[in-house]
């Protein structure tokens, strides 16, 4: 529910005329059900904004697919759950067994929870929650204030990236080593434009594919990298690829978003968001697989140190210190000017753990997991990668009106990953 006048951000409440067929739904794809079909009708569902008024989710069940299969989609708002919390979802809602439990029966109906708030209730709470904002401006300052410096697009502001540099200069003085370098040219990236980057349009493109988790490991093996670090690389070359061929390609690498999660133990299991992020230069300038890798493995360790040496809510801080009414607006201001100057960032590349084991659904085997993710105004496309048993299944996402095929950006990403095991031996 919405405070009024934008004096406080929105509160959960439980919803009193809860409708679970609303939620849960049935369609089918044109035939014959093959890949395109899928994914076209994927992308006409997701870009249908949630209905606000109600729980912030639905759930597809989707027939007509190409060999008998089914295909299930849950589509959760983000403000609900991150990606981590996600896949905890999508746990909770298969089995690890091909035997389905028997049936939950007698189960008693909800009380009537708490009521609704009125808009007289919800403008006393906003006002009630004014004379903290200026306290707890003042308690996350100190932690916030550095870490300005972080948020996307921070460092097309200008004397944000020497800020940035010498308060980087100033908490490294006196380690010797040099190892701050990096963390320094990680802070000081800004991205080129694209094709891709701008207001968004109200139509998506999706395309889906998956690539062997052995392979990728194998790399990493022996390269001495990690698995995200030969992920990063694989679209790096994948999008070098798209660009190239259509004469688009900058001549500064390209700025990646790469989500982190920063749920503890004591976390697990609850939902909403415990994400922050690092922003990153990947490879796209790099045309030997082998030096794009090693390019791409040094910026995200660089990122790594100076993620570690951020307060974990340092988002949070960082954001508190705007007032509610005006977040939205400056977030949509920001992202209109930089689009007409440079983007805060190019894309948004996630990799999420997932299972290792076989789940079903009412005894039926889940072949693999698809993420369907999201973009935003200024970021229009978002590459996310889900590992399920041995495989790595990968979900991209883009404006439709910017990006005119994703599915070439997903062969790229497999042929990156031939030409990298080449190069590798």
């Amino acid at each position: 529910m919405e405070v009024p006048l934008g004096l406080d951000l929105p509160y959960w409440v439980e919803d009193p005329d809860f409708d679970l067929d609303f939620h849960i739904r049935e369609t089918a794809v044109p035939p014959p059900g093959e890949a395109a079909q899928v994914a076209e009708t994927v992308a006409r569902i997701c870009a249908r904004p949630l209905d606000r008024s109600r729980p912030l989710w639905e759930l597809y069940l989707m027939h007509g697919l190409e060999d008998g299969r089914v295909a299930l989609l849950t589509k959760v708002h983000h403000s609900v759950a991150d990606g981590v919390s996600g896949n905890e979802i999508l746990t909770a809602l298969l089995d690890p067994s091909p035997v389905a439990p028997p049936r939950v029966g007698g189960v008693e109906p909800p009380g009537d929870g708490e009521p609704v708030p009125g808009r007289l209730e919800m403008l006393r709470r906003g006002l009630f929650s004014l004379p903290r904002h200026p306290v707890q401006t003042a308690q996350r300052l100190p932690r916030a204030l550095p870490a300005l410096t972080d948020i996307p697009g921070a460092n097309a502001v200008p004397g944000v990236a020497r800020l940035s540099e010498g308060l980087w200069k100033l908490r490294s003085r006196g380690d010797g080593d040099g190892a701050s370098e990096g963390i320094l040219e990680v802070a000081a990236a800004r991205a080129p434009r694209t094709c891709f980057n701008g207001p968004i349009s109200p139509h998506r493109r999706f395309a889906f594919g998956s690539i062997s988790l052995d392979r990728v490991k194998a790399i990493k093996n022996a390269t001495g990298t990690t698995v995200n670090d030969v992920l990063v690389a694989l679209c790096a070359r994948s999008l070098r690829g798209w660009l190239g061929r259509r004469g688009k390609l900058p001549e500064e690498p390209l700025v990646a978003m790469i989500p982190v999660s920063i749920r503890t133990p004591e976390q697990e299991g609850s939902f909403g968001n415990r994400i922050s992020f690092m922003v990153v230069p990947i490879p796209t300038t790099e045309p030997d697989p082998l030096r794009g890798l090693s390019r791409a493995h040094e910026p995200l360790r660089s990122a790594k140190e100076r993620h570690r040496a951020l307060p974990a809510e340092f988002l949070t801080d960082a954001s508190s210190l705007i007032p509610p009414a005006m977040l939205a607006l400056a977030a949509r201001t920001t992202v209109d000017v930089l689009s007409r100057t440079r983007p805060p960032v190019n894309l948004v590349i996630s990799n999420i753990p997932g299972p290792r084991e076989p789940l079903y659904c009412a005894g039926a085997e889940l072949k693999a997991a698809f993420p369907v993710s999201v973009i935003v105004d200024g970021v229009g496309l978002n590459i996310t990668v889900l590992s399920y048993r041995d495989h790595i299944d990968i979900g991209i996402v883009a404006d439709r009106e910017q990006v005119d095929d994703c599915w070439e950006m997903l062969e790229g990403i497999s042929e990156a990953l031939g030409e990298l095991e080449a190069a590798v031996g």
